[in-house]
């Protein structure tokens, strides 16, 4: 499922990354990566809040639908 329909702070391990190059780049050096774990703490205005690899990052509903959990 898209990371916009998680559960708040429940932890979930990335299976699929989607979208152009740039933008699977982009998410990895936030610290997206398959197989890695996050939790959603908060999600505000369409954007969510996740703590991945211990530090909280803010990404839109557009990047979030692209982490597949």
């Amino acid at each position: 499922m898209p990371l916009t329909l998680a559960d708040t702070e429940k932890p979930y391990i990335i299976k699929k990354i989607g979208g152009s190059p740039e933008v699977k780049k982009h998410l990895e050096n936030l610290g997206f990566v398959v197989g890695g774990t996050l939790s959603v703490i908060n999600t505000i205005n369409g954007n969510i809040i996740v703590n991945v690899k211990e530090t909280r990052v803010a990404v839109s509903r557009e990047m979030a639908m692209k982490i597949m959990v």
